[in-house]
């Protein structure tokens, strides 16, 4: 992927969430960042401009997505904006298809990888940023041979390696809301839709 394609304009908003995930990945510590905000605020475009500051420090990035979550659209959306599409890792990969990203993982040529839950235990090389985008889904929640919530085990797996871990989402869990109340995580908000768009009303 690279880097260095312009981006779309960001708004205020944006801007100023986009530079707080930057600050806390140039600290270099462990850091959590919730993008709170409303359906069509722009999260993901915020948390692309911090996959471009961990891209042009040289550092890999997961970005862990909902089975649902891995449309076209999204990838589609990815390759625009960097103009090549990221590694994947899913159910659905045959299995030459995962052994060719798992090696891509481990000799660090696979910069961008964007997967489900299972994706967390790639063998990264050099791990800088994690974004865990609709962090509230159901289907992140392994409950089947070893369980786990891939979204808290994305957490301690930024804790552990000393990484900046973001958490996307319009309905944040009550978890995720729990610790943003103790101050554990910080929160970033988006209160309106990009481009002035409006909701919908609802009666």
């Amino acid at each position: 992927p690279d880097w260095s394609r312009p981006g779309p304009q960001l708004s205020d908003a944006q801007a100023a969430a986009a530079a707080e995930l930057r600050h806390k990945m140039s600290a270099g510590e462990f850091s959590v960042t919730v993008s709170d905000g409303v359906t069509g605020s722009g999260k993901t475009e915020v948390y692309f401009d911090a996959i471009v500051q961990a891209l042009e420090a040289g550092h890999q990035i997961l970005v862990l997505l909902p089975e649902i979550g891995l449309t076209s659209q999204w990838l589609e959306r990815f390759e625009s904006r960097f103009g090549a599409a990221p590694d994947l890792w899913h159910s659905d990969l045959t299995v030459g298809q995962r052994k060719r990203t798992w090696r891509a993982v481990a000799d660090g040529s696979a910069r961008v990888v964007v997967g489900a839950r299972s994706a967390l235990f790639l063998p990264f090389q050099s791990l800088g940023l994690i974004v865990v985008d609709e962090e509230h889904d159901p289907s992140f929640k392994q409950e089947e041979g070893v369980i786990y919530q891939a979204r808290d085990m994305a957490v301690v797996r930024a804790s552990l390696g000393g990484l900046a871990i973001t958490l996307a989402s319009a309905t944040p869990a009550l978890e995720t809301v729990v610790n943003m109340t103790a101050d554990r995580y910080r929160r970033v908000h988006l209160p309106d839709r990009y481009g002035g768009a409006r909701l919908p009303d609802v009666l």
